[in-house]
């Protein structure tokens, strides 16, 4: 699929029907895959043949979809989670353990930020959190000798920023580790940040992928550049035998386009069992079918009604990369041509009591714990998804108790506009 475009891959990539076989990604419901002798399957387990004995660490409907998301984002390997958060986890701790650093982004999702600061602290994984915006120097001075991965989300979640990734890649590397990007809200539509020194992608599949609030589901695509070998005393993990795979290498049988995702699965999904269900691998890759065409839907509606905001005196600023005068308008120009998502954020003059006061005046837009989805959704990050924040890292994250998140969906931008108007009234 190397030489089709965007729009072609997102129908045709990950499955190619044989002769009489089904047209449409079949469901695999099954735990449990049969085989007609032990020595077979012993195969599988000493990971020395391709196969499925256990649903909990792979299925074929959940690796076709997989394949997909690795042809769109241009990596060599990929895996679905039962959700984001666990891509983001999974991402981090393959390559992480007790006694471990992280450099990460400030300007993250919430739950991430919570993930990282907080329970992977309890694991003996520490992190040091750096702006967006932070000069090479600061973001080099954030290294220390034990870190061993970069992370940030290529526009962040709710505030809107546009990480450059071309910096952190290059602090990332020069240092011998990965960068590890969410790419989330872009997807790989509007943005492949392989392309741009990136290491491993994740995703929230319950975006904009699925599309429509129907699946929960994460995934994970390794570029296939990283050299692990290179920085061996750095990732044991993957460059030393696995006792728990009868002393296999990953690094060394796998090599650079497979090792990532071959231990996330072996290991991690194995002990863990963070799967995505067939059933929703399925209703992803529907969404996935029609991810080129929606894609610029959103971006048309969130850049109308970013610009609608603009202009109304009940609202103090808008946060939207589309938007001329935005702080991040060159960054995305740069890496988002064509727009980056549909997800506007914004604050309105008086603070956390006018942001209840106009969200319980609309109409259209449906107050919910979700984000682009094909439905217009609304709310107030500070008490919902970042309330585990106190003041302080809420603005260091750029989210004032008064913001108001809206996902722009695939309805008229001039209902949207409409509804808008008339709860600022």
């Amino acid at each position: 699929m190397k030489d089709y475009t965007m729009n072609t891959k997102c129908v045709q990539a990950g499955y190619t029907p044989g002769n009489g076989e089904p047209r449409q990604i079949p469901i695999i419901q099954s735990t449990t895959f049969k085989y007609d002798t032990s020595e077979d399957m012993g195969k599988l387990f000493d990971l020395e043949a391709e196969g499925y004995f256990y649903t909990r660490l792979q299925n074929p409907t959940n690796d076709h979809v997989a394949a997909k998301i690795a042809a769109l984002e241009g990596g060599t390997a990929g895996m679905l989670t039962s959700s984001g958060q666990a891509a983001n986890f999974f991402a981090l701790f393959n390559i992480c353990e007790c006694g471990s650093h992280i450099v990460a982004s400030s300007s993250i999702y919430g739950g991430t930020f919570n993930l990282i600061a907080v329970t992977m602290k309890k694991m003996g994984i520490d992190a040091t959190f750096v702006s967006p915006d932070c000069s090479e120097e600061e973001l080099n001075a954030a290294f220390q000798e034990n870190t061993r991965a970069v992370f940030g989300e290529t526009i962040a979640n709710p505030a809107l920023t546009v990480l450059d990734i071309e910096k952190f890649a290059k602090a990332a590397h020069e240092h011998g580790v990965p960068l590890i990007v969410d790419n989330t809200f872009p997807t790989p539509v509007n943005c492949r940040p392989i392309e741009w020194g990136a290491d491993i992608v994740t995703h929230s599949t319950t975006k904009y992928m699925d599309g429509h609030g129907a699946a929960v589901g994460g995934a994970i695509v390794d570029g296939g550049h990283f050299d692990w070998m290179a920085h061996a005393d750095k990732f044991p993990g993957l460059c030393q035998p696995d006792d728990s795979y009868h002393g296999i290498t990953y690094a060394e049988r796998f090599g650079m386009e497979g090792a990532f995702i071959t231990k996330c699965t072996a290991q991690l999904m194995r002990d863990f069992g963070c799967i995505q269900s067939p059933q929703h691998a399925f209703i992803l890759n529907l969404g996935l079918e029609s991810l080129h065409v929606r894609m610029p839907r959103h971006v048309e509606n969130g850049q109308a009604v970013a610009e609608f905001l603009q202009q109304q005196p009940q609202v103090a600023h808008v946060n939207y990369p589309g938007l001329k005068g935005d702080p991040y308008y060159e960054r995305a120009q740069k890496y988002l041509p064509n727009g980056g998502c549909g997800v506007v954020s914004f604050e309105l003059k008086g603070g956390r009591q006018a942001a209840e006061a106009f969200m319980k005046k609309l109409k259209l837009a449906a107050i919910e714990t979700h984000v682009a989805d094909a439905r217009t959704c609304c709310l107030n990050p500070a008490t919902s998804t970042h309330r585990q924040m106190n003041d302080e890292q809420l603005k260091e994250a750029g989210i004032p108790a008064g913001l108001i998140r809206i996902s722009c969906g695939l309805e008229d931008k001039e209902d949207l506009i409409a509804d808008l108007k008339q709860a600022l009234a």
